[in-house]
Formats: structure tokens, C-alpha cells, sequence
């Protein structure tokens, strides 16, 4: 099976919390984004969401 592709999502989230993610990015040596995705898949595991594994490009070696 191929890597899945990543996906756009556009958000409007205000400033201040741009900023906190920011910062908790940096402090991390995370992109926003990859930050954002973190955080997301923690919750989702407190919150007892499964997320499927992804295959990775790194997998058919």
C-alpha cells in the first residue's frame, strides 16, 4: 500500500493562541503544523479515538 498524502486544513483561530502554538512549536523544534497534528492525536487518544496507522515511505525498506 502507498504513503497516504497529506490534506489542506484551512483554519481562523485568534491571535493569541496562533502565538501559543507558536511558541509550544519552537520550544519543541516542531513546525506549527506538525504541533498542531501532535496535539490532535493526544487528544484523540485521551479521548479513546482510534486513529489508524499510516504507512510510512520508510515501511517497504
Amino acid at each position: 500500500m502507498a504513503p497516504k498524502k497529506t490534506t489542506t486544513l484551512n483554519l481562523r483561530i485568534d491571535p493569541i493562541l496562533k502565538e501559543a502554538i507558536r511558541e509550544a512549536a519552537n520550544r519543541d523544534h516542531r513546525s506549527i503544523a506538525n504541533m498542531i497534528e501532535v496535539l490532535i492525536r493526544q487528544h484523540c487518544e485521551k479521548a479513546g479515538i482510534t486513529i489508524p496507522e499510516q504507512q510510512t515511505l520508510f515501511d517497504d525498506e
